[in-house]
């Protein structure tokens, strides 16, 4: 199963060491989400993130810098994708870009199929976000049609209940606090997830 790393949406200490650290670990898909951060932030991290991982790394914000640093992968927030035509979006396929997006409803997915793949949450009780209830119940299933975007799971993942994603019938898993709640024990804690994606 896909294991994605969100960053920490505050800055970190050594962050673009532990970013390395985390793809010499095995990371293959990174979300850089710094909301608060501005062009000159961004273009400093990336900067100190090793060239050949850069094709593996997805962006949130500032867009337009993808081409400096050969980042292929684009991520709209909802309200992004909203205020985006789908021509826009079209043309960036057609230049080579992976595009994800995140939603909060499953109804949205039949009305997303120029994503590769949406964010769902949250499916359980948000670990970085106190007050971030989880949506979904133990039983729950995903259904999925084929040619739809696939549906990573998100929202109070860690090793705890890892498992239970699989059995949700999900594409994958993005992780967050699981990661930077201790970002000294951030590579540590991203090899014990990808040993329990990868059973």
């Amino acid at each position: 199963m896909e294991l994605i790393v969100i960053s920490d949406t505050d800055q970190v200490a050594n962050e673009a060491d532990i970013i390395n650290r985390l793809f010499e670990a095995g990371m293959r898909r990174f979300h850089l989400r710094k909301p608060g951060w501005g062009y000159k932030q961004m273009t400093a991290l990336l900067s100190q993130i090793g060239p050949t991982f850069h094709s593996n790394i997805a962006i949130h914000e500032h867009h337009e810098i993808a081409g400096q640093f050969n980042v292929k992968r684009l991520h709209y927030t909802e309200r992004d994708r909203f205020g985006t035509s789908l021509n826009k979006l079209i043309g960036q396929k057609y230049q080579g870009y992976e595009l994800s997006t995140s939603v909060h409803d499953l109804e949205f997915l039949q009305s997303l199929g120029v994503f590769d793949y949406v964010f769902f949450s949250p499916v359980f009780n948000s670990i970085s976000k106190p007050g971030y209830k989880g949506q979904l119940t133990d039983s729950f299933r995903l259904q999925k049609n084929a040619g739809k975007p696939e549906v990573i799971a998100l929202g109070g993942i860690d090793a705890s209940n890892l498992g239970k994603i699989k059995e949700m019938n999900f594409d994958g898993t993005a992780v967050l606090g699981a990661i930077w709640n201790s970002p000294e024990r951030a590579v540590s804690n991203f090899k014990k997830l990808k040993e329990l994606a990868n059973d």
